[in-house]
C-alpha cells in the first residue's frame, strides 16, 4: 500500500496532506510506503504502479466535513502542467504506462484557510485531520479499504 500526502505546508491548511503523511509514516505500518510533496507530478505514476493500492491525501477547500473518502477511477489526459496533475491522472498514467492494476482512493480533509504564508493550520483543520487519521489507520493496518475486511 502507498499513501501520498500532498499540499503546501507553508500555506496554512493546505499542509494537511503532508501532515497526515508524516503522522502515518511515524506509525511504521507494515507493508505501507509513505510519500509527501507539494504537488503531484507525472513521475508519481511509476511509484503508484509498484503498489496494489494508493491513498492520496489532500486538503479540501469546499469538501464535506470533517473529510471525504472516495474511490478513484483512472483518467487519461492529453496535456499536463505543473498545477494540473490530479490523483486520477496519476492513476491513469500508472495504468497506461506501467500496466498497473493499482486501486486508488482520495482522502479529502476539509480545510478553511489557504491564503496566509504560515505553517500554522486552523483549529478546525487540525480537528478534521485528527478525525481523518483515526478513520484511516485501521484500514492501513488491515491492508484493505473494504469495510468487510476490517476487524
Amino acid at each position: 500500500m502507498l499513501l501520498i500526502g500532498f499540499g503546501n505546508p507553508a500555506r496554512e491548511d493546505d499542509g494537511i496532506g503532508p501532515a497526515v503523511a508524516g503522522e502515518i509514516e511515524n506509525l511504521e505500518i507494515e507493508g505501507l510506503s509513505v510519500d509527501s510533496d507539494y504537488q503531484l507530478t507525472i513521475e508519481d505514476a511509476a511509484f503508484v504502479a509498484e503498489h496494489d493500492s494508493v491513498v492520496f491525501v489532500d486538503a479540501s477547500v469546499e469538501g464535506g466535513e470533517p473529510f471525504t473518502f472516495s474511490h478513484l477511477s483512472p483518467k487519461r489526459s492529453d496535456s499536463f502542467s505543473s498545477h494540473s496533475v490530479t490523483p486520477e491522472t496519476v492513476m491513469g498514467l500508472a495504468h497506461d504506462l506501467f500496466n498497473a492494476k493499482t486501486e486508488g482512493y482520495l482522502l479529502g480533509i476539509r480545510g478553511y484557510s489557504f491564503d496566509m504564508f504560515t505553517e500554522k493550520m486552523t483549529p478546525g483543520a487540525l480537528e478534521n485531520k485528527r478525525k481523518a487519521v483515526e478513520f484511516l489507520v485501521p484500514m492501513l493496518c488491515a491492508g484493505s479499504f473494504h469495510p468487510n475486511d476490517l476487524k
